[in-house]
């Protein structure tokens, strides 16, 4: 059983895109889940209402899932993220992750200011032992099989140790959420080869080759759509956040360029949207903030309905598997391995 507060004020579209997003996604979750809407309760209560008497009348059936937490501020988009803790104690995004610190709650998802959501979580929620920082891990697709790649954006600079570290979460992930078994990471650099790429990327290659993880060496930037390189299948792809997040708004925009460039070439567009409906990043709705003791997921702040019902059942895998408990274990069998 999970219990998932939803930040029901974050994002560019809320609150009718959170509120259909929670309705969706309890229609196709186990009937053991449920949704906390935390946010302004007299307006969280007007959309379901809404929803309910109207385009989405048959999901009613759900309603008793579903509970309100009143939380009167909202951290807006242009807010430090210093805000969501001290600022605005009483925001939907601290009260939905104290929730979960206070064991009330299971995991929190928020298309909210994302900033704002990584030092909130880091407060409230805290690190696992031996780790300096957290890390946003995010499905990418690629001809193969999706791959995680982190960090995609919360550590701009990061050393050589980190990378370590944001690996192992990057495989424990794969693992509990993917399913694969013992899974293959690689190194982002600008060639294949160890002495490629610039001192902290040769440092951290020397680092997860001495480590106990399925070190597979440098991977380049072309084999991320692919999947892999021409030997090896990959399953996690560690870099930089600056990287990371450069690669990610290339990525987001591929799918759009290819349609629309086609399209103009007179090819159907119905069909071209479904031949490349696994590039869109709604499939997978949202990216966990790895490293920190719980769940939080960040969405897109542009998240429709559809993409934060697939955060929150992102959230829901999350839980059920275990994955939060899996990384603390892995994380303290490394340290005392390196002790």
């Amino acid at each position: 059983m999970a219990r998932i507060a939803l930040d029901a004020m974050g994002g560019d579209f809320a609150p009718q895109a959170t509120v259909a997003g929670a309705l969706l996604a309890l229609s196709e979750l186990d009937p053991a889940h449920s949704i906390q809407l935390v946010g302004r309760s007299a307006v969280i209560e007007a959309q379901l209402q809404s929803l309910l008497t109207g385009e989405l009348a048959a999901l009613a059936v759900h309603r008793d899932r579903i509970s309100i937490e009143e939380a009167p501020d909202v951290i807006e988009m242009s807010d430090k993220p210093s805000a969501a803790v001290r600022g605005k104690p009483n925001s939907s995004m601290a009260v939905g992750l104290r929730l979960q610190a206070e064991g009330k709650s299971d995991a929190f998802v928020s298309a909210g200011n994302t900033g704002a959501q990584m030092a909130a979580s880091m407060v409230l929620l805290r690190l696992h032992a031996g780790l300096n920082r957290p890390a946003i891990a995010t499905f990418f697709p690629t001809l193969r099989h999706p791959i995680v790649v982190l960090d995609s954006g919360a550590n701009v600079d990061c050393s050589p140790e980190e990378l370590v570290q944001f690996a192992r979460l990057g495989a424990t992930y794969a693992e509990c959420v993917l399913g694969r078994t013992n899974p293959a990471v690689g190194l982002l650099s600008i060639g294949e080869e160890p002495e490629k790429g610039n001192a902290v990327t040769k440092e951290t290659h020397q680092l997860l080759q001495q480590s106990d993880l399925n070190f597979i060496g440098n991977v380049e930037g072309r084999d991320l759509p692919t999947g892999g390189t021409d030997h090896h299948d990959v399953d996690v792809v560690v870099c930089d956040g600056f990287v990371g997040n450069v690669l990610l708004k290339f990525y987001e925009a591929i799918a759009p360029m290819m349609i629309e460039t086609l399209r103009n070439a007179g090819v159907d567009g119905a069909q071209l949207e479904a031949g490349l409906k696994h590039l869109d990043y709604s499939e997978h709705g949202g990216a966990p903030l790895l490293g920190v003791k719980g769940v939080s997921i960040i969405a897109h702040g542009k998240s429709s309905p559809r993409a934060l019902k697939n955060a929150l059942k992102a959230a829901a895998q999350a839980v059920t598997s275990g994955m939060n408990d899996m990384i603390g274990q892995r994380l303290a069998a490394a340290t005392e391995t390196a002790a």
